[in-house]
């Protein structure tokens, strides 16, 4: 019995001592990705009004077909910088 309660309490030690480890580790790889996660919608947010404000003056300054150059280039810029951002969420996920 007394090899039993040893055992037992050693079991106790270990997991009390490893469980708020693995806890951190988990804790780190979650606010990574909530981090991320929150300046990829940053940037999405910023590119959003950046190509408004370009397509408008765009379309003062050149018309219609300058406008539309613009929206399509920034849009393209807006979606390579979203997939920048899924990838660096994904990197802080699999950490």
């Amino acid at each position: 019995m007394k090899h039993g309660t040893l055992a037992g309490a050693v079991f106790i030690a270990l997991a009390l001592i490893t469980g708020p480890a693995m806890a951190g580790d988990t804790g780190r790889t979650v606010g990574g990705v909530v981090e991320e996660s929150a300046r990829t919608g940053g940037h999405a947010v910023r590119d959003g009004f950046l190509t408004f404000g370009r397509t408008v003056r765009d379309f003062f300054t050149g018309g219609g077909r300058a406008a539309k150059e613009t929206w399509n280039e920034n849009a393209a810029r807006t979606k390579e910088h979203a997939r920048e951002g899924a990838r660096d969420v994904e990197g802080e996920a699999n950490r």
